[in-house]
């Protein structure tokens, strides 16, 4: 598969527009509403949701990893990166109009080094359908504040 593997992708709909979604989504003191695995958010660079932003996301297993914004063109795309140890995850979303919501295509990989690396592309797959879950759930909370 070589060195230009991105990761696994998967689609979602939102009935809310792309910047509404981009705005929530990349805020990281919502993370917690809308990701399963988070108990809090420790932001470090506080502020509107940037490039280089920087927070800390604390599981409720108790591992602490190390979060950083690494794209954001507002209503289109974001991009982060999670470092805990030798391991990486990367999550970008693509954000599209889609009627008078949004399409969002999801790209997610786990990645390491060395014997770790093919086990941790596994990792991505099978941890797919709890992203897209995650990411599904943002999108109910988007159409219930929405419609309220």
């Amino acid at each position: 598969m070589g060195s230009t593997w991105r990761g696994a992708t998967t689609t979602l709909l939102y009935d809310v527009p792309p910047a509404v979604a981009a705005a929530y989504l990349a805020d990281p003191v919502h993370r917690p509403e809308w990701q399963s695995s988070l108990r809090r958010v420790e932001v470090l660079d506080a502020g509107e949701p940037h490039a280089g932003q920087r927070w800390r996301d604390h599981t409720a297993v108790g591992l602490v990893a190390e979060m950083c914004t690494t794209a954001y063109e507002p209503g289109e795309v974001w991009a982060e990166t999670g470092r805990w140890r030798g391991v990486s995850a990367d999550l970008t979303l693509l954000l599209e109009p889609h009627g008078s919501g949004s399409r969002v295509t999801v790209t997610f990989a786990i990645l390491g080094r060395g014997v770790l690396a093919p086990v941790l592309r596994l990792a991505t797959y099978a941890a797919l359908p709890a992203v897209r879950s995650d990411l599904a759930r943002a999108g109910r909370l988007l159409s219930e504040r929405q419609h309220r």
